[in-house]
């Protein structure tokens, strides 16, 4: 099968869009599928080009078997509503434009967040003349509305139009959580049309590793019992909850809370740490992915943050799973809704209220304190993933439902 793939992000670019959509392909490749990505120059979150690149209109490589074929892209950083809905925008122009250097594929996929992409999608499956399929990762317009972003009511009625007509367009639909679905089902989508493939996990590179006493050495935190937030610091996460937390926690010295990431908040986030005076708290900028599972095996504790949003009820962050498989450390989830549920249900990590600091303070001592129970908690994590969210079974899951979307 010959798969056209855009997306937003890509590797070297390390969010979870630019993670899952590289492992699927990579698989499917190994599968003896023939792949093709569109997507922009690396850049997220900062806005910067990374080292090798050049924002030219089109250059290509090959990742891991993969074409990948980038367009020029508007730069800006991951903050400032009006800048990232051009940057959105002027990706699917181009990203269209692009696919006229591709061959006809037997179908066509585009990816969110942000669903300009799918628009993207819909204009090339036109002009290729292949079926469409849509993945969902996140609601829009929801995300953008509940996060104050969007005030609009005729905006916010026009994207929404736009969301049901993506959905009505697609051959069908890949969504990451069961919440997902019954969104979509709403808008007249037959379930049939919609198949669940869950985020998950490479057991090549998550997996149980002992700590690394020099990854700490090197950022100052030798000796510390480490509180790892690992991935994108923004407007989602309701990370002063962090901070307000680290500040009631600084009478142990021993503890310290690592941020490991970039985004819309890290400004606010220095500017609090600053003015709160405190030096318990250590942002640590993006890190390559191949570090990645040596902050978790690192780390006593790790946490999976969102706001108290009821749009955020519906999903389940990709860290989740990449925190469990490696067993070394206990999940701390904060989110509500699907990840909450998910997490007792498997007892495989402790859940709190979100936006909740003085919880925050508290599930951090008691994790500390009952490091046995700990260890049995983030075992069962580790086993939760082996028998359900394996990547290279995700993505044979997804790739079949791309050859039966693909059939007349």
């Amino acid at each position: 099968m010959k798969i056209l793939f855009l997306t937003h992000y890509f590797p070297p670019e390390v969010n979870a869009p630019a993670n899952r959509t590289h492992e699927h392909a990579r698989r499917w490749v190994q599968d003896g599928h023939d792949v093709t990505v569109i997507t922009g120059v690396p850049n997220h979150p900062t806005g910067e080009i990374f080292p090798g690149y050049t924002n030219r209109w089109f250059q290509e490589e090959e990742v891991d078997g993969i074409r990948v074929v980038r367009t020029w892209m508007y730069l800006t950083s991951n903050q400032g509503f009006v800048r990232r809905i051009l940057n959105y925008l002027l990706f699917a122009v181009t990203a269209t434009l692009a696919s006229l250097r591709t061959d006809r594929p037997d179908v066509v996929v585009a990816t969110s967040p942000q669903f300009f992409c799918g628009l993207a999608g819909v204009a090339v499956s036109w002009l290729k003349w292949r079926p469409f399929v849509l993945e969902i990762r996140d609601l829009w317009p929801d995300s953008i509305v509940q996060l104050g972003q969007l005030r609009s009511r005729g905006v916010i009625r026009l994207l929404e139009a736009l969301e049901t007509g993506l959905y009505r367009s697609a051959a069908g639909i890949v969504v990451n959580t069961r919440a997902f679905i019954e969104h979509i089902e709403r808008r007249g989508i037959p379930p049939q049309r919609i198949e669940l493939v869950y985020n998950g996990i490479d057991p090549g590179l998550f997996s149980p590793r002992p700590a690394v006493p020099e990854l700490l050495r090197e950022h100052d935190l030798e000796g510390k019992q480490v509180v790892a937030y690992i991935g994108t610091l923004g407007l989602a996460h309701g990370l002063m909850t962090l901070v307000e937390a680290a500040e009631q926690l600084q009478d142990d010295p021993q503890l310290a809370f690592a941020l490991i990431g970039e985004g819309a908040d890290r400004d606010r986030i220095q500017q609090e740490i600053e003015q709160r005076g405190l030096d318990n708290i250590h942002l640590l900028g993006l890190r390559p992915r191949k570090e990645i599972p040596d902050w978790i095996a690192s780390s006593a504790v790790l946490l999976v943050m969102l706001r108290d949003l009821p749009v955020f009820e519906t999903v389940i962050p990709s860290k989740l799973f990449e925190f469990w498989a490696q067993a070394g450390s206990i999940v701390l989830a904060a989110p509500p809704g699907e990840c909450r549920r998910l997490v007792e249900e498997t007892d495989s990590g402790l859940t709190i209220p979100p936006e909740d600091p003085l919880a925050l303070e508290g599930a951090v001592r008691e994790v500390l304190a009952k490091p046995a129970a700990a260890r049995e908690r983030a075992e069962k994590g580790r086993r939760t993933v082996e028998a359900s969210f394996l990547r290279d079974d995700l993505a044979r899951r997804m790739a079949a439902f791309l050859e039966r979307a693909a059939r007349p």
